[in-house]
């Protein structure tokens, strides 16, 4: 199949319910990074949650398990919630690609950028789980994340001040949590700017 035909709309059910949704995602094919992972995985939380996280896609350990946000990344990002004091009761977490990208060296599975068209492909589980949830406020976790929600890529630095909306939405375009592992000082800037806009997503969101 071209990578102009590339979706997943035929997989992805009319129904606004999440256990709906995660029983569908696991029959998508609708790019070819399905090929070659354990399975699809969605995302996690109430479907009354007043935040939305978005990331980029599943690591090594959210393939094996099924969940997001439960490898080192994932690990960051809950401190970084923690330091936030926002409850994790309050927050939906999903990827804009559902499936693992990665290459194989020796015993390992790296990590690969999903590309723009494996992106777009996946856009319309983002759009469900978007109309099944109905946020208060949507933070966009990475470049990535933020070329699935606004459909062009926008640097982190630039776009983090800027008010912006999916829909009629709030949405916070900020640094993935893998940001604060890759820098070489520990990353305590990046922490730091991340907590703060969840901070603000806290605000928005109105829960406190």
């Amino acid at each position: 199949m071209p990578k102009s035909e590339w979706t997943a709309s035929p997989y992805v059910p009319s129904s606004k319910s999440l256990e709906d949704l995660q029983r569908a995602v696991q029959d998508c094919t609708g790019c070819p990074l399905y090929a070659d992972t354990t399975q699809a995985v969605f995302g996690a939380g109430s479907r009354f949650a007043h935040i939305m996280l978005v990331g980029e896609q599943p690591g090594d350990q959210e393939d094996r398990h099924g969940h997001p946000f439960i490898g080192p990344a994932g690990r960051v990002l809950w401190e970084c919630l923690d330091a936030a004091k926002i409850d994790p009761q309050s927050v939906y977490t999903t990827n804009a690609v559902k499936h693992f990208k990665h290459e194989v060296r020796g015993a390992r599975r790296l990590h690969k950028k999903p590309t723009v068209a494996e992106v777009d492909a996946c856009h319309p589980w983002i759009e469900a789980e978007l109309r099944a949830v109905r946020p208060d406020v949507i933070v966009a976790l990475g470049t990535t994340a933020a070329r699935s929600l606004f459909g062009r890529m926008m640097p982190i630095a630039g776009s983090r001040i800027a008010s912006l909306t999916v829909g009629d939405t709030p949405t916070l375009v900020t640094y993935h949590p893998s940001a604060v592992l890759r820098a070489d000082d520990g990353g305590p800037e990046i922490r730091a700017a991340l907590v703060e806009d969840l901070q603000r997503a806290k605000q928005l969101s109105g829960i406190g």
